[in-house]
């Protein structure tokens, strides 16, 4: 989403004086209940959604849902709860989808980067467990992106082919009768993106015309007329290092998208500057913050109700079991109040600190109050931050 889209610059008043005091001071009594539904490393990704249709949004992660409101637990498939910290589980990234369109959400589960992907067939209040189905054989990037590519109303997966070497969107099936996905190659340049462990990749209309790109930290591949069209023009550009998901939003209001980034292992979380003197484009980076490490989950959702989004992210607790800098700091949650202008504003603050977050973050009204919530899942357990004042 761009920022020059946010409510025609709400006519600029929210960055006067009286404006943004007041946001603050809403902002600064805005308070995170935490609710801690699973201890042990369960999964790594997460996402919300009602699974058996009796209006409260449940919680799912990795093998098992937690039905709402008292969060009791479900089997989705067999049972799998790493023994330890060490190693990896089988749970990286969670989105909550109705994949055959038949009215029910399924479970679709992102394993460890460029192993086989599946999604899992709701069951409609039936006992048992979920039907596998194949999603991709070999689904690689730390941060495959669930977006709508091609704008017929249903999301697709931005990914890479890890066995093929190609950067590919996946097209979800159109039916009840149809459980396969369509693969379109963005790329066949098998030096660019296309390594199972790929960092950082997001989707957004960088040069204004109306059609969104793909974004890697090396550069981004311009969106076709058709996106069906197989291999995107790539153009070279510096977003810095490998980092988590990436945003596209005109930070600095003027005119132009920039694009927001923050490190997967290390220290930093920035926004990148466009520049553009005549038909040349430059990219400046801006640090927003760098006081925790390894933000490999980040989400860019409106959490204060100002018609603004705000970044929500945290430590990946134990991302690399102990060899990453900052490992043994505190599990942090933090979200970022944002204002844009001239000089963007982004205003910290801690949700919690010993929690953390995995490689996607859910941000949704669980509890049906109007307010943004936030639920994560990783090493640690799945947490549930509801928001109060």
């Amino acid at each position: 989403m761009r920022v020059s889209c946010f409510l025609p610059v709400l006519v600029f008043l929210c960055l006067t004086t009286a404006c943004f005091a007041q946001q603050q001071a809403g902002s600064s009594s805005i308070r995170f209940k935490k609710q801690t539904i699973a201890t042990g490393y369960i999964s790594e990704g997460v996402a919300v959604t009602d699974v058996d249709k009796d209006g409260k949004p449940d919680v799912l992660a990795g093998s098992f849902w937690w039905k709402a409101p008292g969060w009791k637990k479900f089997e989705i498939t067999t049972p799998y709860i790493h023994p330890s910290i060490d190693g990896y589980g089988n749970s990286f990234l969670n989105f909550a989808y109705d994949v055959n369109n038949d009215g029910w959400d399924d479970l679709i589960k992102i394993g460890h980067p460029g192993e086989a992907t599946h999604w899992y067939e709701n069951p409609q209040k039936k006992p048992g467990h979920w039907k596998e189905r194949l999603v991709h054989p070999a689904l690689g990037n730390e941060s495959p992106t669930f977006v709508d590519v091609d704008g017929d109303g249903r999301q697709d997966i931005i990914c890479n082919d890890a066995a093929n070497k190609k950067v590919i969107w996946l097209s979800a099936p159109s039916g009840p009768n149809d459980t396969a996905w369509k693969t379109y190659v963005i790329s066949d340049d098998s030096t660019r993106a296309t390594h199972r462990y790929t960092h950082g990749l997001g989707f957004g209309d960088i040069n204004g015309d109306g059609r969104k790109d793909v974004l890697i930290v090396e550069g981004w591949w311009e969106g076709p007329a058709d996106p069906h069209q197989e291999i995107w023009t790539f153009h070279p550009a510096d977003f810095g290092q490998g980092c988590s998901q990436m945003y596209v939003a005109d930070v600095d209001l003027d005119g132009d998208s920039d694009v927001i980034s923050a490190s997967a292992h290390e220290y930093g979380i920035w926004w990148h500057e466009q520049k553009r003197n005549g038909n040349e484009t430059t990219w400046e980076t801006h640090e927003i913050f760098k006081e925790f490490s390894q933000s490999h989950a980040l989400a860019f959702e409106d959490i204060n109700g100002d018609n603004y989004p705000d970044l929500v992210t945290g430590k990946r607790f134990w991302a690399h079991n102990g060899h990453d800098p900052g490992e043994r700091e505190p599990a942090v949650v933090y979200w970022f109040e944002f204002v844009p202008g001239k000089t963007p504003k982004w205003t910290p603050h801690l949700v919690d600190d010993n929690s953390g977050v995995g490689l996607n973050i859910a941000i949704t009204d669980i509890n049906k109050d109007g307010r943004k919530d936030i639920v994560t899942s990783n090493k640690k357990g799945v947490f549930v931050f509801v928001q109060t004042k």
